[in-house]
């Protein structure tokens, strides 16, 4: 893997936010701006290494599974959701509820195995610039190349599937108004987009529009129609909290969640200590407990919940950080510390789509810290190989 300098497209501002990615600069706190979308250089993989990575990808995703079956149990306390949403989630698991995506975080330097940091498998973002804006971006600066990038590709079918497995035909498809970045609106607009083409018939809304009918004991969109199936870019762990969680544990089977509820084991920091404690020395995990940093003496603190960095503590030689955020009540979990690669003070990390169990492709966000956080970049990639014939978008 080499991180390569390149010129970046005159227009390219309007040319990714005419793709879908609006969100494509973040104000700092100082009101200046930086730019999120990034093309001023890309990273280039050779086919062996995309190889080994979707090799990789789709084992721990297996294992990550095992790791749910362990969690499920309750041998690692309640992970921070308390033991109503435990029994649903074990539950969803148990009947083998249907899924569609997720996203690895990798620490990878193109030298040693790539060293998973978390899997966020409920809500991720980042499909946008992953899925289209790359795409796009190889096709006007590297048409003669490919890119490790059938994501778009793989949501249709993963769609069309669930579609003809269940016979159903109506998706709503809801985001929370809450978040004001409009990364949410925008993420779940894509998805919505994928089905349509995936053949369902969708339908937009707000998580706060979801009504629950209980005399006839469904849940109901903003016209009191029954809502049959629901993919919700909102967490798990969140709605469980609030008082429309009682009705969603209390009637687990009244429409399809989408992801299920057993994504609650995969999004959930608690994950990194079931692997290792399942698959110890497996050379792309790193050792977690929840427990402590037990004989660790360099390491990263987790919040259970956490998101986009907030909270982590970094304790390592030379560098104590202590992450701002509103995680941590929910419990911890303490993971090896290991820094990421440098390029050029340029530090990624990969973020591995898995669409229906199968690895799909990579977006790659990069920082000058040693954390991912809200002011990383996004970085395309290409792969070191002629380009097959593309399907288009």
């Amino acid at each position: 893997m080499k991180r390569i300098l390149s010129t970046p497209r005159p227009d390219w501002s309007a040319k990714i936010e005419s793709q879908g990615l609006m969100f494509s600069t973040t104000i700092m706190e100082d009101g200046s701006q930086i730019d999120y979308w990034h093309e001023g250089a890309y990273y280039e993989f050779t086919m062996p290494e995309v190889e080994m990575l979707e090799g990789v990808t789709e084992e721990l995703h297996t294992m990550c599974i095992e790791a749910a079956k362990y969690m499920a149990t309750g041998a690692l306390g309640d992970l921070g959701i308390g033991r109503e949403a435990l029994a649903l989630a074990a539950r969803s698991l148990q009947n083998s509820e249907p899924h569609v995506y997720g996203r690895f975080d990798f620490a990878y330097d193109g030298i040693n195995p790539p060293k998973m940091l978390e899997y966020n498998a409920d809500t991720p973002t980042g499909l946008i610039e992953a899925s289209i804006a790359q795409w796009h971006w190889l096709q006007d600066v590297k048409p003669e190349s490919d890119q490790w990038n059938g994501i778009h590709e793989a949501l249709i079918r993963s769609w069309a599937k669930y579609k003809a497995n269940t016979g159903l035909t109506t998706l709503h498809v809801a985001h929370t108004e809450v978040e004001t970045s409009g990364e949410d609106w925008l993420t779940a607009a894509y998805l919505r987009d994928t089905a349509d083409q995936g053949g369902w018939d969708t339908v937009g809304i707000n998580m706060s529009d979801i009504g629950w009918d209980a005399d006839r004991k469904v849940f109901v969109g903003l016209d009191d129609e029954p809502i049959e199936a629901m993919f919700k870019l909102y967490p798990w762990e969140m709605m469980m909290k609030e008082p429309f969680g009682k009705c969603v544990s209390d009637h687990p089977d009244a429409l399809r969640w989408i992801e299920p509820a057993w994504k609650m084991f995969l999004s959930n920091k608690a994950l990194l200590a079931a692997l290792w404690h399942l698959y110890p020395d497996h050379p792309n995990l790193l050792p977690a407990y929840i427990d402590g940093p037990h004989d660790m003496k360099e390491w990263v603190a987790k919040p259970l919940h956490g998101r986009e960095g907030d909270n982590i503590v970094i304790h390592a030689e030379g560098i104590d950080i202590v992450q701002p955020g509103d995680y941590g009540a929910e419990g911890w979990c303490y993971q090896a510390w290991y820094p990421l690669p440098d390029f050029d003070g340029n530090r990624p990390v990969l973020g591995a789509w898995v669409v229906d169990g199968e690895s799909v492709g990579v977006g790659i966000r990069e920082s000058d810290g040693p954390i991912t956080d809200y002011y990383c970049r996004f970085v395309p990639n290409t792969i070191d190989a002629p380009a097959p014939e593309l399907s288009t978008l």
